[in-house]
This record gives structure tokens, C-alpha cells and sequence, in this order.
């Protein structure tokens, strides 16, 4: 089964708030099978809070062969989860 490490849209109308979150990639809409981490795009760059990744439970989807999307990819760059894509 193919899976994909990818955003999930909670929140409020005009204030989202996301969950990083390991899914099924042929289900459009499936708010996945495990809980990563948070992104919350409201508070500011260097606030600590912005982005928690859970880093043991991504390895492990990662080593399993999920795929990040681009938005999560740049996440785990820079949390050096992932080598910078060339």
C-alpha cells in the first residue's frame, strides 16, 4: 500500500490549522492512519510552536517508503529529517 506523509486541514473558516499526518495516497480525503506533528501557519517563523514533527514516527514512515508532499518535505528539511532535494 502506497503512502504518503501530507497536511490535513483542521481549523476554523479563515484560521487553519493542520496535522502532518501519514495516509493512504490513493484516498483523497482520508484524514490518515497516524498523527505526525502540527503546523500552524499563524504564528511566526521563529516561534518554536510553528512546526512540531514527531521525528522516531517519521523515520519509520520514511524507512517504510512513504513520500512526503513538497510542504512536508520542506518541514523535514529543515528539521534534518530528509536531505536537501537537488
Amino acid at each position: 500500500m502506497a503512502f504518503k506523509i501530507r497536511l490535513a486541514r483542521h481549523g476554523a473558516k479563515k484560521k487553519p490549522f493542520y496535522w502532518i499526518m501519514a495516509a493512504d495516497a490513493r484516498s483523497p480525503r482520508e484524514t490518515g492512519k497516524e498523527k505526525l506533528g502540527t503546523y500552524n501557519p499563524f504564528l511566526s517563523q521563529d516561534n518554536p510552536l510553528r512546526v512540531q514533527l514527531n521525528k522516531e514516527r517519521i523515520q519509520y514512515w520514511l524507512s517504510c517508503g512513504a513520500q512526503p508532499t513538497d510542504r512536508v518535505r520542506l518541514f523535514l528539511e529543515k528539521a534534518s529529517l530528509l536531505a536537501p532535494k537537488q
